[in-house]
């Protein structure tokens, strides 16, 4: 299977593709942290060929509901979540247009409101083997909703707060966003099993 992760400089999910067999590259304007296919640039530049699946992680700090009061209507960024909507409806778009199965990755955001977007599918780190809490929406075009693998919730709920919402509590770094935005393993794990087989 062909797989373009898209806005992935973690690969993360592309290794886990790459372990499968998959001919997987990931695509951002980072660098990569780890060794392996890789282009950076813009993924546009990646969209005249056909993909088997695309797997796309777009900036959500303009689109999710956490940043309402910066980026809500009547707020001082109220454009610039806009914009980010226009871009990743653009860009989910033509993601269709080159392949018949497409995921978008995104965390509890205003893109089905403000941007018609499909309901999305909701995991939980929890349900693929990850004693945390992220609330995370997978847009979905022609591909199943993941199940999940390896529900750990109850062992999760024994845990203190700063230890099951860990993401949450990270003390203010230059690499704060980069941490918070890696997919969990477990839940990349399941994308290249369930959707890899199809």
């Amino acid at each position: 299977m062909k797989v373009l992760v898209a806005c992935e400089y973690s690969g993360t999910v592309r290794d886990a593709f790459l372990k499968k067999g998959h001919n997987a590259i990931s695509c951002d304007l980072l660098p990569t942290d780890k060794e392996g296919p890789h282009y950076q640039g813009n993924v546009e530049d990646l969209l005249g060929q056909p993909w088997d699946l695309i797997i796309a992680h777009p900036p959500c700090t303009a689109l999710a509901v956490s940043g309402n009061a910066w980026y809500g209507e009547g707020q001082p960024k109220y454009q610039e979540r806009l914009d980010s909507v226009k871009w990743t409806k653009q860009l989910w778009e033509k993601c269709k247009e080159v392949s018949n199965r497409v995921c978008f990755e995104n965390p509890v955001g205003v893109l089905p409101r403000v941007g018609g977007f499909p309901k999305p599918s909701y995991v939980q780190p929890y349900e693929f083997g990850h004693k945390e809490q992220k609330k995370t929406g997978l847009f979905l075009h022609n591909l199943p909703t993941l199940e999940s693998t390896n529900c750990v919730y109850e062992e999760m709920m024994l845990l203190p707060d700063n230890i099951r919402q860990r993401l949450h509590y990270l003390p203010p770094s230059k690499d704060r966003w980069k941490i918070r935005s890696t997919t969990f393993q477990g839940i990349a794990d399941a994308m290249a099993d369930q959707w890899g087989s199809l």
